[in-house]
């Protein structure tokens, strides 16, 4: 699902960021606030109400995060990287590093989100009907009283309800939704054009957009039901401006496409050998080029090993170490292949941080040199005016 902005850390799960943007508390006090009537009149106590509603809103967010982990293992399982799981305003929203490269990519990624969805409606669907038995599980399931219903069967229900909700939402062919996302991967595997698939969808993202702002105008101006029509309306203002901005990425991306890491890269750039001892690497590099605060080191076949630090070279050359050979004192660099889009390069986090990615080849040797300066340049000249 949709999201953006920058967002709160709550906690890691196998490695992801999970956070929540600040628009996240706002809708969970909302949520309760609505609930509790509901639930206050079906379990007849104002304590009971406010429990069931709260148990209800974690509920209903943890079937989201749960949604979006589907998205984020997925992604990982096709090689994507994933930079974490963001909970927002209307859902959640998994941040790739990188965009998918073919329509199969695409596909199971998107699908991966609606099946655990599933999964949980189905789950809790069982649970309904174990408890309650056929007839009282359907009335339950749809939100209609059930006589003398206890919490849990409240809680199960409404999480059965807003599952499917979720999903048939999240189905509906419009980018940048799940089922959008699904629709772009077919029209890509039909006409072989990442772009064309991205501009359709996204039309039909914005045209549902605009559905949904005519649906929430016609709720709060005939049945005077303000507060659904607003929902209706900002729901659709948020879709709308997504799916206009895929546009505008795809528009971008055009521009960039056929650019790698190769083609801006420093293809000679100066590095150490790793079995080069201590003593002669601060010598013969560090001294000589003053003020450079690293050096790649490179093993005999080319293999990237690290990153030689000023510091730690200096140190260990003045501490009795200085025989040892430099591959004992390197740390990790960030590794990026040679053949990785400029589009890739321009969103990497450790690019931004660092200053520059070691470039290498399918077999861990290092090629070349990118930094944020090559990639600023390339940018200039690819988006420049023609």
């Amino acid at each position: 699902m949709l999201g953006g902005g920058s967002s709160f850390t709550l906690f890691r799960i196998a490695g992801i960021r999970v956070g929540v943007n600040a628009s996240w508390f706002l809708i969970l006090f909302l949520s309760i606030a609505w609930l509790q009537d509901s639930f206050r009149d079906d379990l007849g106590s104002d304590g009971k109400g406010f429990t069931a509603a709260v148990v209800a809103v974690f509920l209903f967010f943890g079937s989201i995060l749960l949604h979006e982990l589907g998205h984020a293992f997925a992604a990982r399982r096709e090689g994507i990287g994933v930079a974490g799981v963001d909970l927002f305003f209307f859902g959640g929203f998994m941040r790739a590093t990188r965009d998918s490269e073919t329509p199969g990519e695409e596909f199971r990624v998107a699908a991966a989100g609606p099946a655990v969805t599933l999964l949980i409606a189905l789950v809790f669907a069982a649970v309904a009907l174990v408890m309650e038995g056929g007839g009282e599980a359907v009335d339950a399931v749809t939100l209609e009283p059930v006589s003398g219903a206890t919490m849990v069967e409240v809680l199960v229900s409404f999480t059965v309800t807003m599952n499917a909700i979720l999903l048939l939402f999240n189905l509906v062919p419009a980018f940048p939704l799940d089922g959008g996302r699904i629709a772009r991967a077919a029209v890509w595997k039909l006409t072989g054009d990442r772009h064309r698939a991205t501009r359709f969808s996204a039309f039909l993202g914005q045209a549902f957009a605009v559905l949904l702002i005519g649906y929430g105008a016609y709720v709060g101006f005939s049945n005077e039901d303000w507060v659904s029509g607003i929902w209706y309306f900002i729901l659709g203002w948020i879709l709308g401006s997504a799916a206009r901005q895929a546009v505008v990425q795809s528009t971008f991306s055009t521009r960039l496409e056929g650019v790698t890491a190769e083609d801006i890269m420093d293809a000679e750039p100066v590095t150490i050998p790793a079995s080069l001892p201590v003593a002669r690497a601060h010598e013969d590099f560090f001294l000589r080029y003053q003020g450079w605060p690293w050096f790649a080191v490179v093993e005999h076949d080319g293999r990237f090993a690290g990153l030689a630090h000023r510091e730690a070279v200096e140190h260990a050359a003045l501490s009795g170490a200085a025989s040892l050979p430099v591959r004992s004192v390197v740390t990790e660099g960030e590794e990026v292949r040679t053949d990785t889009p400029l589009e890739a390069l321009i969103g990497s986090e450790p690019l931004r941080r660092l200053g520059a990615l070691m470039a290498v080849d399918a077999d861990g040797r290092l090629r070349g040199v990118v930094t944020l300066e090559q990639v600023s340049r390339a940018l200039q000249t690819r988006l420049a005016p023609s």
